[in-house]
């Protein structure tokens, strides 16, 4: 997940509530909440898809 968002444009930018993560697109400026562990696929493709993703997992 983690992978595809870098290479979307998004950056790691600090750790966030519980056990997620911020992350930020460099050209939208766009935030994006993604869990550490993701256990469900659907979940994987709710993120991608809010981050602009065409695929899914």
């Amino acid at each position: 997940m983690t992978d595809i968002l870098h290479d979307l444009g998004f950056r790691y930018i600090q750790n966030a509530k519980g056990s997620h993560e911020k992350w930020r697109s460099e050209t939208s400026g766009k935030i994006l909440l993604v869990p550490r562990t993701l256990k469900s696929r659907h979940t994987a493709n709710a993120i991608l898809k809010s981050a602009g993703y065409k695929g899914k997992i």
